[in-house]
Protein backbone atom coordinates (compact mmCIF):
# COMPACT_ATOMS: atom_id res chain seq x y z
CA UNK A 1 0.00 0.00 0.00
CA UNK A 2 1.44 3.51 -1.06
CA UNK A 3 1.59 5.41 1.66
CA UNK A 4 -0.59 8.47 2.93
CA UNK A 5 0.07 12.25 3.88
CA UNK A 6 -0.79 12.90 7.92
CA UNK A 7 -2.11 15.83 9.05
CA UNK A 8 0.61 15.45 10.86
CA UNK A 9 3.26 15.90 7.94
CA UNK A 10 2.06 18.69 7.08
CA UNK A 11 1.56 20.82 10.32
CA UNK A 12 5.51 20.11 10.31
CA UNK A 13 6.12 20.74 7.26
CA UNK A 14 4.28 23.61 7.82
CA UNK A 15 6.19 24.63 10.68
CA UNK A 16 9.80 23.74 9.03
CA UNK A 17 8.78 26.20 6.33
CA UNK A 18 7.65 29.13 8.37
CA UNK A 19 10.14 29.43 10.80
CA UNK A 20 13.09 28.81 8.50
CA UNK A 21 14.78 25.92 9.71
CA UNK A 22 14.09 22.04 11.51
CA UNK A 23 15.10 23.28 15.15
CA UNK A 24 12.88 26.35 15.30
CA UNK A 25 10.05 24.11 14.01
CA UNK A 26 10.69 21.72 16.74
CA UNK A 27 10.88 24.50 19.39
CA UNK A 28 7.45 25.71 17.84
CA UNK A 29 5.56 22.75 18.05
CA UNK A 30 7.36 21.20 21.06
CA UNK A 31 8.91 18.09 19.41
CA UNK A 32 12.29 16.82 18.86
CA UNK A 33 14.35 17.81 15.93
CA UNK A 34 14.63 14.31 14.63
CA UNK A 35 10.60 13.95 14.87
CA UNK A 36 10.36 17.07 12.46
CA UNK A 37 13.60 16.22 10.45
CA UNK A 38 11.89 12.23 9.94
CA UNK A 39 8.18 13.70 9.15
CA UNK A 40 9.42 15.97 6.00
CA UNK A 41 11.40 13.09 4.98
CA UNK A 42 8.26 11.10 5.03
CA UNK A 43 6.42 13.63 3.03
CA UNK A 44 8.98 13.57 0.44
CA UNK A 45 8.94 9.85 -0.13
CA UNK A 46 5.05 10.61 -0.63
CA UNK A 47 5.32 12.76 -2.83
CA UNK A 48 8.71 11.76 -4.42
CA UNK A 49 10.58 14.87 -4.69
CA UNK A 50 12.07 16.95 -2.47
CA UNK A 51 10.38 20.03 -0.66
CA UNK A 52 13.48 21.56 0.85
CA UNK A 53 16.86 22.02 -0.93
CA UNK A 54 19.72 21.42 1.98
CA UNK A 55 22.59 23.49 1.86
CA UNK A 56 25.26 24.82 4.46
CA UNK A 57 23.19 28.09 5.23
CA UNK A 58 20.22 26.16 6.07
CA UNK A 59 17.05 25.13 4.22
CA UNK A 60 15.40 26.54 1.24
CA UNK A 61 12.08 25.56 -0.65
CA UNK A 62 11.86 24.03 -3.81
CA UNK A 63 9.55 24.69 -6.79
CA UNK A 64 7.92 21.72 -5.25
CA UNK A 65 8.08 22.72 -1.95
CA UNK A 66 6.78 25.89 -2.47
CA UNK A 67 3.76 24.44 -4.12
CA UNK A 68 3.00 22.44 -1.53
CA UNK A 69 3.29 24.51 1.11
CA UNK A 70 0.12 26.34 -0.23
CA UNK A 71 -2.13 23.51 -0.57
CA UNK A 72 -0.79 21.95 3.47
CA UNK A 73 -1.85 25.05 5.08
CA UNK A 74 -5.09 24.95 2.98
CA UNK A 75 -5.63 21.31 4.18
CA UNK A 76 -4.31 22.12 7.79
CA UNK A 77 -7.19 25.02 8.04
CA UNK A 78 -10.11 22.91 6.21
CA UNK A 79 -9.26 20.67 9.46
CA UNK A 80 -9.57 22.96 11.57
CA UNK A 81 -12.68 24.73 10.33
CA UNK A 82 -14.17 21.15 10.18
CA UNK A 83 -13.38 20.50 13.47
CA UNK A 84 -14.56 23.84 14.77
CA UNK A 85 -17.80 23.99 12.92
CA UNK A 86 -18.78 20.32 14.68
CA UNK A 87 -17.86 21.36 17.90
CA UNK A 88 -19.92 24.35 17.46
CA UNK A 89 -22.97 23.19 15.96
CA UNK A 90 -23.71 20.73 19.25
CA UNK A 91 -22.37 23.95 21.46
CA UNK A 92 -24.77 26.14 23.60
CA UNK A 93 -22.17 28.64 22.83
CA UNK A 94 -19.73 29.73 20.20
CA UNK A 95 -16.52 29.29 21.98
CA UNK A 96 -12.59 29.41 21.24
CA UNK A 97 -11.27 32.77 19.16
CA UNK A 98 -12.29 34.65 16.18
CA UNK A 99 -9.18 36.76 14.95
CA UNK A 100 -9.58 39.80 13.02
CA UNK A 101 -7.33 41.92 11.01
CA UNK A 102 -7.56 45.64 11.41
CA UNK A 103 -5.83 49.34 11.64
CA UNK A 104 -6.17 51.96 14.26
CA UNK A 105 -8.28 53.95 12.85
CA UNK A 106 -10.64 50.95 12.28
CA UNK A 107 -10.23 49.57 15.12
CA UNK A 108 -11.35 52.83 17.05
CA UNK A 109 -14.19 53.85 14.94
CA UNK A 110 -15.59 50.51 13.48
CA UNK A 111 -14.60 47.49 15.30
CA UNK A 112 -15.43 48.35 18.84
CA UNK A 113 -19.00 48.76 18.38
CA UNK A 114 -19.05 45.21 16.03
CA UNK A 115 -17.11 43.71 19.36
CA UNK A 116 -19.92 45.29 21.55
CA UNK A 117 -22.57 43.46 19.68
CA UNK A 118 -20.88 39.99 19.49
CA UNK A 119 -19.73 39.72 23.33
CA UNK A 120 -23.63 40.36 24.22
CA UNK A 121 -24.62 37.58 22.06
CA UNK A 122 -21.68 35.27 21.99
CA UNK A 123 -19.90 35.88 25.42
CA UNK A 124 -17.73 33.03 25.22
CA UNK A 125 -15.89 33.97 21.76
CA UNK A 126 -12.45 35.32 22.52
CA UNK A 127 -11.34 37.93 19.94
CA UNK A 128 -7.85 38.57 19.09
CA UNK A 129 -7.05 41.96 16.99
CA UNK A 130 -4.08 41.97 14.32
CA UNK A 131 -2.51 44.78 12.97
CA UNK A 132 -3.38 44.62 9.55
CA UNK A 133 -0.54 46.49 8.37
CA UNK A 134 2.01 43.76 9.42
CA UNK A 135 1.50 41.55 6.23
CA UNK A 136 2.40 44.36 4.41
CA UNK A 137 -0.64 43.69 1.62
CA UNK A 138 -3.46 45.76 4.20
CA UNK A 139 -3.99 42.31 6.05
CA UNK A 140 -5.14 40.26 3.02
CA UNK A 141 -1.70 37.83 2.87
CA UNK A 142 -3.06 37.08 6.90
CA UNK A 143 -6.79 36.38 5.08
CA UNK A 144 -5.57 34.34 2.05
CA UNK A 145 -3.11 32.38 4.76
CA UNK A 146 -5.83 31.97 7.28
CA UNK A 147 -3.62 33.52 9.82
CA UNK A 148 -6.85 35.43 10.76
CA UNK A 149 -10.58 34.90 10.01
CA UNK A 150 -11.74 38.38 9.26
CA UNK A 151 -10.51 41.86 7.77
CA UNK A 152 -12.01 44.96 8.53
CA UNK A 153 -9.69 46.60 5.67
CA UNK A 154 -9.13 48.88 2.76
CA UNK A 155 -10.54 46.67 -0.18
CA UNK A 156 -9.06 46.86 -3.23
CA UNK A 157 -9.70 45.12 -6.64
CA UNK A 158 -8.66 41.95 -5.59
CA UNK A 159 -11.29 39.14 -6.83
CA UNK A 160 -10.04 36.10 -4.58
CA UNK A 161 -11.90 37.52 -1.39
CA UNK A 162 -15.45 37.71 -0.14
CA UNK A 163 -16.37 41.60 0.44
CA UNK A 164 -18.73 43.39 2.09
CA UNK A 165 -17.98 47.25 1.65
CA UNK A 166 -19.05 49.38 4.54
CA UNK A 167 -18.25 53.20 4.00
CA UNK A 168 -15.46 55.48 1.66
CA UNK A 169 -12.99 57.26 4.26
CA UNK A 170 -11.73 60.22 2.26
CA UNK A 171 -8.40 61.53 2.46
CA UNK A 172 -7.99 64.82 3.74
CA UNK A 173 -5.29 67.30 4.30
CA UNK A 174 -4.40 68.13 7.87
CA UNK A 175 -2.44 71.55 8.76
CA UNK A 176 -1.92 73.82 11.90
CA UNK A 177 -4.97 75.41 12.93
CA UNK A 178 -3.47 79.02 12.36
CA UNK A 179 -3.86 78.73 8.60
CA UNK A 180 -7.60 78.66 8.68
CA UNK A 181 -10.38 76.62 6.83
CA UNK A 182 -10.16 78.55 3.85
CA UNK A 183 -10.32 75.73 0.77
CA UNK A 184 -7.31 73.94 0.09
CA UNK A 185 -4.96 74.48 -3.08
CA UNK A 186 -3.02 72.57 -4.34
CA UNK A 187 -0.10 74.89 -4.77
CA UNK A 188 -0.13 74.42 -0.24
CA UNK A 189 0.57 70.74 -0.37
CA UNK A 190 4.20 72.32 -2.76
CA UNK A 191 5.49 74.57 0.08
CA UNK A 192 6.27 72.63 3.05
CA UNK A 193 7.70 68.60 3.04
CA UNK A 194 4.46 66.04 3.09
CA UNK A 195 4.33 64.10 5.94
CA UNK A 196 3.47 60.75 5.38
CA UNK A 197 3.41 56.66 6.74
CA UNK A 198 6.25 54.33 5.18
CA UNK A 199 4.62 53.91 1.95
CA UNK A 200 2.44 50.80 2.08
CA UNK A 201 -1.13 49.42 0.57
CA UNK A 202 -2.72 51.87 2.13
CA UNK A 203 -1.48 54.85 1.06
CA UNK A 204 -0.98 53.22 -2.43
CA UNK A 205 -3.95 55.44 -3.96
CA UNK A 206 -3.04 58.54 -2.18
CA UNK A 207 0.47 58.84 -3.14
CA UNK A 208 -0.56 58.42 -6.91
CA UNK A 209 -3.31 60.96 -6.62
CA UNK A 210 -1.04 63.37 -5.34
CA UNK A 211 1.70 62.50 -8.26
CA UNK A 212 -0.96 63.08 -10.44
CA UNK A 213 -1.61 66.81 -8.87
CA UNK A 214 1.70 67.86 -7.68
CA UNK A 215 3.80 66.19 -10.20
CA UNK A 216 7.16 65.91 -8.86
CA UNK A 217 7.39 69.21 -7.28
CA UNK A 218 6.57 68.05 -3.68
CA UNK A 219 8.85 65.86 -0.79
CA UNK A 220 7.95 63.41 1.22
CA UNK A 221 9.75 62.60 4.64
CA UNK A 222 8.46 59.34 5.67
CA UNK A 223 7.12 59.08 9.76
CA UNK A 224 5.73 55.41 10.87
CA UNK A 225 3.95 57.06 13.90
CA UNK A 226 0.57 58.96 13.48
CA UNK A 227 0.97 60.92 16.85
CA UNK A 228 4.58 62.41 15.82
CA UNK A 229 3.51 63.57 12.37
CA UNK A 230 0.15 65.16 14.00
CA UNK A 231 2.86 66.72 16.48
CA UNK A 232 5.37 68.09 13.21
CA UNK A 233 2.21 69.22 11.52
CA UNK A 234 0.91 71.29 14.83
CA UNK A 235 4.98 72.39 15.00
CA UNK A 236 4.86 73.54 11.49
CA UNK A 237 7.34 71.15 10.22
CA UNK A 238 5.40 70.22 7.41
CA UNK A 239 1.92 68.87 6.50
CA UNK A 240 0.19 65.66 6.06
CA UNK A 241 -2.75 64.29 4.09
CA UNK A 242 -4.60 60.92 5.64
CA UNK A 243 -8.13 59.44 5.21
CA UNK A 244 -10.41 61.01 7.63
CA UNK A 245 -10.81 58.12 10.39
CA UNK A 246 -7.13 58.41 11.30
CA UNK A 247 -7.23 62.02 12.01
CA UNK A 248 -9.69 61.41 14.72
CA UNK A 249 -9.92 62.72 17.31
CA UNK A 250 -7.91 65.35 15.58
CA UNK A 251 -5.82 67.52 17.77
CA UNK A 252 -6.81 71.14 18.87
CA UNK A 253 -3.90 72.43 17.17
CA UNK A 254 -4.60 70.91 14.06
CA UNK A 255 -7.13 71.83 10.78
CA UNK A 256 -8.24 68.81 8.55
CA UNK A 257 -10.01 69.79 5.36
CA UNK A 258 -10.83 68.32 2.39
CA UNK A 259 -8.55 67.86 -1.04
CA UNK A 260 -9.43 69.57 -4.16
CA UNK A 261 -10.04 66.98 -5.99
CA UNK A 262 -10.98 64.14 -3.61
CA UNK A 263 -9.88 60.79 -2.93
CA UNK A 264 -10.90 57.84 -0.59
CA UNK A 265 -10.24 54.38 0.23
CA UNK A 266 -13.10 51.91 0.71
CA UNK A 267 -13.80 50.27 3.68
CA UNK A 268 -14.78 47.34 4.23
CA UNK A 269 -15.05 43.25 5.63
CA UNK A 270 -12.96 40.66 3.48
CA UNK A 271 -12.63 37.10 4.82
CA UNK A 272 -11.53 33.69 2.88
CA UNK A 273 -13.95 32.82 0.30
CA UNK A 274 -14.55 29.06 1.48
CA UNK A 275 -14.96 30.40 5.16
CA UNK A 276 -17.96 32.68 5.28
CA UNK A 277 -19.93 30.06 6.63
CA UNK A 278 -18.09 28.96 9.59
CA UNK A 279 -20.18 30.13 12.75
CA UNK A 280 -17.74 32.44 14.40
CA UNK A 281 -17.23 33.97 11.27
CA UNK A 282 -20.89 34.24 10.44
CA UNK A 283 -21.67 35.43 14.21
CA UNK A 284 -19.10 38.24 13.43
CA UNK A 285 -20.92 38.98 9.92
CA UNK A 286 -24.18 39.68 12.36
CA UNK A 287 -22.68 41.63 14.68
CA UNK A 288 -21.27 43.99 11.39
CA UNK A 289 -25.06 44.05 10.30
CA UNK A 290 -26.19 45.06 13.70
CA UNK A 291 -24.08 47.01 14.52
CA UNK A 292 -24.75 49.74 12.13
CA UNK A 293 -26.96 51.48 13.81
CA UNK A 294 -24.63 51.53 16.97
CA UNK A 295 -21.98 53.89 15.13
CA UNK A 296 -21.97 57.58 14.87
CA UNK A 297 -19.28 58.73 12.58
CA UNK A 298 -18.25 61.90 11.67
CA UNK A 299 -19.57 64.06 8.89
CA UNK A 300 -19.19 63.40 5.87
CA UNK A 301 -18.69 59.89 6.28
CA UNK A 302 -21.57 57.52 6.19
CA UNK A 303 -22.30 53.48 6.58
CA UNK A 304 -22.84 52.10 3.29
CA UNK A 305 -26.88 50.69 3.55
CA UNK A 306 -26.57 46.96 2.37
Amino acid sequence: MNPRLTLAQLRMFVATAETGGFGAAAAELNMSQSTISEAVKGLERTLGTLVFRRTSGGIQLTAAGDVALNYARTALEAASDLERAVKDMSALHLTGTLTVATYRSLGVHLLTPILGFLRSTHPLLEVKVMDAELDGESGQRFIREGQVDVGLIQLTESNDLLTWPLLDDEYWAVFPIRRGKRPVQWSELREQPLLLPPDSSCYTAIRAHLATHLGQEYSVLEIADDDVIFSMVEHGLGLTVMPRLATLPLRDGLVALPLPNPVHRSIGVAVKPGRAGLPHIQAFLKAMQAHKTAVTLPTPLQLKSS
